[in-house]
């Protein structure tokens, strides 16, 4: 054999060798592919335990009694993202608490909060400070949460309470003394009804009762009574107060305001008494007639200025003619209304500069 066909034969098993090293590393290649484009099992392992620890949570929202149960076979796992499944546990609890608590929805807020939607529609806070000032109640009263101070507050028609420049009742002083045209008051004998409203004891009269006062003709209303007196003269404040609400054909309001104080009774006011409803907002028709000439006092000199309703929507524009002397009733009388009505006077609001007349 020559030396040209030896050398062949020396090299041809380290050219099976490197032939076959390429092979391998092309098998390796592959897999590396085939591994990097199927589904990763690290990601399905690790979502199945985010799903395996939210399934006691789960559990307890669906109990009836608020107790854990065992926990339902977990559905099967898609790939996907782990941050996407890592969401469907929370969604769940949403919808199983929205089931549970009977609401119409259950959204998620800020800083991993949930939210409940209530059947009103309207989304329960997640803290004190999300409360709305809307949730404050719209009806009014003398005290607390609604009481004079949150008036204007409580709905857009009662802004005035709050924003008003002519408010009623003022502290009456210094007024100045005119001769002013007397208050003539034409009332007649006739039936009325007593209704306590949850705010006073109120009277309507029978139609065909006035006064007429400036040139006007304003026709009576009704009647209630103020415990203690909402006007004072000259910083003094009565027992109660009674306030006549007249009203014109165009729609002015003018009101008498008689002043009460301790001493013997009032004949009227007892009828007014005897008649009382049991229940509120509950009308009692009293056909024996009343003449509200008795309730006026001998002396008809009178305070007068402009200011407002006392009570929400506090409406200005409303002519105050407040009768000088006051009227008597007893501490029986009183007693009566207090068990009722022991506070229901809103405060005394800012004269600011107005005109105050008084007769001579």
């Amino acid at each position: 054999m020559s030396s040209e066909n030896a050398a062949p034969s020396r090299f041809a098993p380290k050219l099976m060798l490197v032939a076959g090293g390429v092979t391998l590393l092309l098998v390796a290649v592959g897999a590396g592919v085939l591994l990097w484009l199927w589904p990763q099992p690290p990601a399905a392992v690790k979502a199945q335990s985010v799903r395996q620890a939210a399934e006691p949570a789960l559990a307890a929202a669906s109990a009836p009694d608020g107790s854990a149960s065992a926990p339902a076979a977990a559905p099967p796992v898609e790939a996907a993202p782990p941050a996407r499944m890592a969401e469907v546990p929370l969604e769940r609890l949403q919808r199983r608490l929205g089931e549970v608590l009977g609401a119409k929805a259950v959204q998620a807020g800020q800083g991993g909060e949930l939210r409940v939607l209530a059947r009103s529609g309207r989304m329960l806070p997640a803290s004190p400070a999300d409360k709305p000032e809307a949730a404050v109640p719209a009806h009014w009263s003398y005290g607390g949460l609604t009481g004079p101070q949150a008036w204007g507050r409580l709905k857009p028609e009662y802004s005035a309470c709050a924003a008003g420049r002519r408010q009623s009742p003022i502290d009456i002083r210094d007024g100045i003394a005119l001769d002013l045209d007397p208050v003539k008051f034409d009332y007649k004998p006739g039936s009325f009804a007593v209704v306590d409203t949850g705010h006073t004891v109120q009277v309507k009269g029978a139609p065909g009762n006035a006064i007429e006062v400036g040139g006007r003709r304003y026709a009576l209303q009704q009647f209630h009574f103020h415990r203690p007196s909402e006007e004072r003269i000259n910083g003094r404040q009565f027992e109660m107060d009674v306030h006549l609400v007249h009203q014109d054909a165009e729609g002015r309001l003018a009101v008498v305001a008689l002043l009460l104080e301790r001493g013997a009774a009032q004949p009227l006011l007892q009828t007014v008494w005897n008649h009382l409803p049991l229940e509120q907002q509950e009308e009692v028709a009293v056909p024996t007639p009343i003449d509200l000439n008795q309730l006026l006092p001998a002396d008809r000199r009178y305070y007068t200025y402009m200011g407002s309703l006392t009570t929400p929507p506090c409406s200005e524009g409303v002519l105050w003619l407040v009768m000088q002397q006051p009227l008597t009733v007893s501490a029986r009388q009183i007693d009566v209304f207090s068990r009722l009505y022991p506070m229901n006077a809103r405060p005394m609001q800012r004269a600011a500069g107005r005109l105050i007349k008084q007769s001579n």
